[in-house]
This record gives C-alpha cells, sequence and structure tokens, in this order.
C-alpha cells in the first residue's frame, strides 16, 4: 500500500501543498494539479481517487481552493 497523501489547507494564494510520506510533490491549485503530482510519484487513478481514503484533506476538501472558502 502507498504512502497517505496529505493535502494542506490553501495558502495565501490558494495553492495547497501536496505530501507523500513527509516529501513534497508540489502545490496544487486545483484536482487535476493533484492527479498529475500523483501520476508522477506512481500512482494512477485505480490505485488513488481524489475522494478516497488515502487522501487527507486538511482544511477542507477539494471543492476548497481559495483562501476563506473554508470557513
Amino acid at each position: 500500500m502507498a504512502a497517505p497523501i496529505t493535502v494542506c489547507p490553501p495558502d495565501e494564494d490558494g495553492g495547497r501543498r501536496v505530501r507523500a510520506s513527509g516529501t513534497i510533490l508540489g502545490r496544487a491549485y486545483n484536482v487535476n494539479n493533484l492527479l498529475v503530482f500523483l501520476r508522477r510519484a506512481g500512482l494512477g487513478p485505480d490505485e488513488v481517487s481524489p475522494n478516497g481514503p488515502m487522501i487527507e484533506w486538511r482544511g477542507g476538501g477539494p471543492d476548497v481552493g481559495q483562501p476563506g472558502d473554508a470557513a
């Protein structure tokens, strides 16, 4: 099983840091960015879903992308 993925709360620019096992994969501004990072890390859509249990969303789920949306 792959490591859990953490998507941090949106920063002041609306980007969300994406981590796997403590390694920063990138800064996602939308779900498509997240999927690209996961694919580069070797995880395909059949292995992990943005709404699946392997992804821990902090500060709101995949529909939150801009500062203030989680409030």
